[in-house]
């Protein structure tokens, strides 16, 4: 694996691949690899795993967050070839060559990760060789960045759906950035009906859908860039609608109304961040998976009067959640529909919920 400020690191290829760049960042998901290959978020970028072994429980078609891998790349210490488990349908190294994700194990990802803490989260590479070549070089130098990268437009569904009786109490609009599945899971468990829409869709359309409630999912990529979507957030955000986002619904939703956003230096991707609640003092511990973040600290959003700070990063102090002071309007930075866990923010959707029903 090749950093585009020269560094490099050996590891081993499972299975052949062809050469991969894209921008190298880290989780430190001690399991759950699964959920976080498939998640869209994770597109455009070569994931380093900081637990030791990956692979150990298997694939199986349960657990997966979208229809196929997402990531770019897979880096990991040491791969499990002979998986373990009840539930287990295949092996990971099989599943991701399948999918022509590039995998290289035997890597030093402790080392990694501690060089990424330092100098920050940047483009790389991954290709065959026992070393790295002039080409590679080259094609990664030419390698788009993160910044300015609209993703949510590759992520995104090419058409609208939806799922849950036609006679459900709630009807919900979801916007799709690179939504996960475990949103729906939980929406239809709670006996909504969603109708999913692509990230490109009009205000017009969503108001012609006469929605309950509109909910704005995760995706990748540098929220700046999703302009189209932020001038429409802009206009249903008029307080007629009950609004719920998490990760990239969070950021575009503190654009649309005004804020600013900053790429962090590494980003937050685990299971284990500690989020304080501003209101009741409570400390959730978060599922996470961004490298944006939204301008803000405890006295508000800069530019953004209409939106009050609820929640912040107890690692960074970075904004984790926002409220519009008058409407019933709010978001997270977090992933509250987190599978496999943690679950203390689950709470969030009840919320949603109950705003509906309170319009």
């Amino acid at each position: 694996m090749l950093l585009e400020d020269g560094a490099w690191f050996p590891g081993t290829a499972p299975t052949p691949f062809e050469p991969t760049y894209a921008e190298v960042v880290f989780t430190t998901n001690l399991s759950g690899y699964q959920e976080v290959f498939t998640d869209p978020s994770y597109l455009g970028q070569i994931v380093v795993m900081t637990a030791p072994m990956i692979g150990n429980y298997g694939i199986n078609p349960d657990d997966v967050e979208s229809d196929r891998p997402r990531v770019a790349g897979v880096v990991v210490r040491e791969l499990s070839v002979q998986p373990s488990n009840w539930r287990s349908t295949g092996a990971l190294a099989d599943w991701l060559a399948a999918a022509r994700v590039p995998l290289v194990a035997d890597v030093d990802t402790r080392q990694v990760t501690r060089y990424i803490r330092s100098k920050g989260a940047m483009r790389g590479a991954v290709a065959l060789g026992e070393q790295p070549n002039d080409a590679v070089r080259a094609a990664l130098a030419a390698s788009p960045s993160m910044d300015g990268l609209d993703l949510a437009t590759q992520a995104t569904i090419s058409a609208e759906y939806t799922v849950g009786p036609a006679d459900a109490h709630r009807h919900i609009v979801a916007y799709d950035y690179g939504m996960k599945r475990n949103i729906l899971r939980l929406f239809l468990k709670n006996g909504c009906r969603v109708t999913v829409v692509p990230a490109a869709t009009p205000a017009a359309r969503i108001r012609e859908l006469a929605p309950d409630g509109l909910f704005l999912s995760n995706g990748p990529g540098d929220p700046a860039a999703v302009s189209y979507a932020i001038a429409t957030l802009r206009d249903l955000a008029d307080g007629s609608l009950p609004i719920f986002g998490i990760c990239l619904g969070h950021q575009l939703l503190g654009l649309a109304l005004g804020g600013e956003t900053a790429k962090l230096p590494y980003g937050h991707r685990g299971g284990n961040h500690p989020v304080r609640d501003l209101a009741t003092g409570q400390v959730l511990i978060t599922s996470q998976n961004h490298g944006f973040a939204v301008r803000g600290d405890t006295g508000g959003v800069p530019g953004a009067k209409a939106l009050e700070v609820t929640h912040l990063n107890l690692n960074d102090g970075t904004v984790e959640g926002v409220k519009h002071r008058e409407y019933p309007i709010f978001a997270v930075q977090y992933h509250p529909e987190a599978s496999p866990g943690p679950h203390d923010a689950q709470g969030h959707f009840e919320q949603f919920l109950q705003a509906l029903d309170t319009q």
